[in-house]
């Protein structure tokens, strides 16, 4: 069975097994994470989000992603300025979908 969870202003299409990365979520590690905002269950649409679906996964591990660089130049203006950032994200693994 497939479903579409909704968390951190992303919509993610998963199944049983499945491994995604997702913004950060206030879990510790090892802990089961339930999604109640479920828009797609199975055959079942929501409208906006299926009733009395959810889906169960586990955090494997939270993490940097890899360094972005942004780099800001004015041209003839002798300004530039150079910045880092790296996006905290969860690793989870979809166990269970209850449609």
């Amino acid at each position: 069975m497939k479903a579409v969870i909704e968390t951190g202003g992303k919509q993610y299409l998963v199944s049983e097994g499945d491994s995604i990365y997702v913004e950060k979520l206030d879990c510790e590690k090892g802990k089961t994470y339930t999604f109640d905002k479920v828009v797609i269950a199975g055959s079942k649409v929501g409208t906006p989000y299926v009733k009395g679906a959810s889906v169960e996964a586990k955090v494997e591990k939270h993490g940097k992603q890899k360094k972005i660089v942004i780099f800001k130049y004015r041209p003839k203006k002798s300004s530039h300025k150079k910045q880092g950032h790296r996006q905290p994200y969860t690793k989870l693994v979809i166990t269970k979908i209850n449609a």
